[in-house]
């Protein structure tokens, strides 16, 4: 009698196959990752931890249920292929005569479900089927079943359908613990075409359990969101109004977390700054006030000294040197002193946003002429101009002549000879007309450190010209009534030498049809 050994449990003896010659692989997928708004990350990185959790849990379920499932459909074949082997009785040597029914009353009796049955013993090749010989059995379960006294099993896919395929060799038992191998090797394959349907059918359900989550998870997910994004939203808006000016802006605080830090940090800080802003305001306004407040009151007297000046000038001839010298430098001192006085006047005056445009159409070659004229300029050799005829515009005449004036007398006093004055008419670079005014010299050109600040109030380029013949607040005054004409004005340099002062103020549609 032919037996086979029992152990203590069955063994497997290989892994899943899909082709029938190697182990399954997982394959890899890279994607990239666009960066987007805060609100679609906070959404993603939520949605992606849900996914993982949702994902692994439904795996580990799967993988689980799937392996009990396979487990309990393997090990009923191998016991029942086992214990069928053990009770049939084989003669030595076997004769292929016969062999098949044999091995056809074993495939009757499988289970779950029945088997074909294969016999190999030597040369000898017989089965319960058409064929004595299957495509399923690998090259490894023979070896496996040939080399293992337990015999060995391995689920193998093919074209397809999966199998399940057990190998068990026969012994002689020669004592209680001892056996020989007879070199009869059985072997029962299986298919699994159940348990598939029931695995996939086990991933269907993994799968249409994970989506649903993963919509579920989507509703805390905008909740988060939007919890975290509305302290953002609020602190962009109150930014972006502080930044218009508005500093009382402050924002709600709510709970007590790193936001809620976050925004007690904004509103205090916005508090100290509101403060501060008010102090320097204050303070401003107080310097401004008193500079108008000085400036008002000194008017009177020094008229009172201009007139008396006037008449010491008179009479400083009929002087002795000394005395007439010092009233000359006091008559000086005082008309520089007046015209300081002015010009303090009209920086209070635009300061305190008091300054008004009084335009008219005017011809402004002729305006440029009467401004040298009256500065007694129109007939200076160091002066030369190129105006252009009938180039009229709606200007402040009053406001232009002071620019005019400003200019040319700050070429004469800072730069070289001769002082040219160009006027035309071009087109800007979004397209609209615009006036040209353009005062160069020909002296050392302004140092490229002061360019920055030529039109500073006080600023002196020279450092160590501690007295200038002006009040110092000339081109900040022509600045700002250029800036009245909606014009602009730039200060350069000329690649031959000298400063080169540009005044550029729009023309209205009527006014660049003439």
């Amino acid at each position: 009698m032919i037996t086979v050994p029992r152990p203590g449990r069955p063994r497997d003896g290989g892994n899943e196959r899909p082709d029938g010659t190697g182990p399954a692989g997982p394959t890899r997928r890279r994607s990239r990752v666009r960066a987007f708004g805060l609100r679609t990350r906070l959404l993603a990185a939520f949605l992606l931890v849900a996914a993982v959790s949702a994902g692994t849990t439904s795996a580990l379920t799967y993988r689980e249920a799937r392996n009990a499932l396979l487990k309990t459909a393997q090990d009923m074949a191998v016991s029942t292929f086992r214990d069928q082997v053990e009770r049939t009785g084989w003669r030595l040597p076997v004769e292929e005569e016969g062999i098949e029914e044999i091995l056809r009353d074993l495939a009757r009796t499988g289970k779950p479900r029945p088997w074909v049955v294969f016999a190999e013993y030597g040369s000898i090749r017989a089965s319960s089927g058409e064929n004595p010989v299957s495509s399923v059995i690998t090259p490894e379960l023979r070896r496996a079943a040939t080399a293992d006294r337990y015999g060995s099993f391995e689920r193998v896919v093919k074209d397809g359908v999966p199998y399940l395929t057990i190998g068990m060799p026969t012994v002689f038992r020669t004592g209680p613990d001892s056996t020989l191998p007879t070199g009869l090797v059985l072997y029962a394959v299986m298919r699994m075409t159940d348990e598939q349907i029931n695995v996939d059918a086990l991933l269907i359900a993994a799968r249409n359990g994970a989506l649903p989550g993963l919509a579920v998870a989507l509703v805390p997910a905008l909740l988060a969101a939007r919890s975290v994004l509305r302290p953002v939203r609020e602190l962009r808006r109150a930014a972006r109004s502080m930044g218009s000016g508005r500093l009382d802006t402050r924002i709600p605080v709510r709970g007590r977390d790193e936001l809620a830090d976050l925004a007690d940090t904004f509103n205090e800080s916005a508090g100290q700054l509101e403060r501060s802003v008010g102090e320097l305001r204050d303070a401003e306004a107080r310097a401004r006030r008193f500079a108008s407040d000085v400036s008002h009151e000194l008017r009177t007297p020094l008229a009172g000294m201009l007139a008396v000046t006037e008449v010491l000038d008179e009479d400083a001839d009929r002087l002795d040197a000394d005395t007439a010298q010092a009233v000359r430098l006091v008559s000086a001192e005082t008309g520089k002193l007046a015209v300081l006085v002015e010009d303090l006047m009209e920086i209070s005056r635009f300061d305190a946003r008091a300054a008004e445009l009084n335009s008219d159409e005017i011809d402004v070659a002729e305006a440029i002429r009467k401004t040298l004229q009256a500065r007694h300029w129109a007939d200076d050799d160091r002066i030369r101009t190129e105006l252009p005829p009938d180039i009229r515009a709606r200007l402040d005449p009053r406001r232009f002549d002071v620019v005019i004036a400003n200019l040319v007398g700050n070429a004469l006093r800072h730069g070289g000879a001769p002082v040219t004055v160009l006027l035309r008419t071009e087109a800007s670079s979004a397209g609209t007309l615009v006036l040209v005014v353009e005062v160069a010299d020909r002296g050392p050109g302004i140092p490229a450190a002061a360019l920055p600040h030529i039109f500073d109030r006080f600023y002196k380029a020279d450092a160590a010209r501690t007295r200038s013949p002006g009040s110092g607040l000339g081109l900040a005054i022509t600045l700002e009534n250029v800036n009245l004409h909606d014009g602009t004005i730039r200060a350069g340099n000329l690649p031959g030498g000298g400063a080169v002062f540009t005044v550029e103020i729009p023309l209205r549609a009527e006014e660049a049809g003439r």
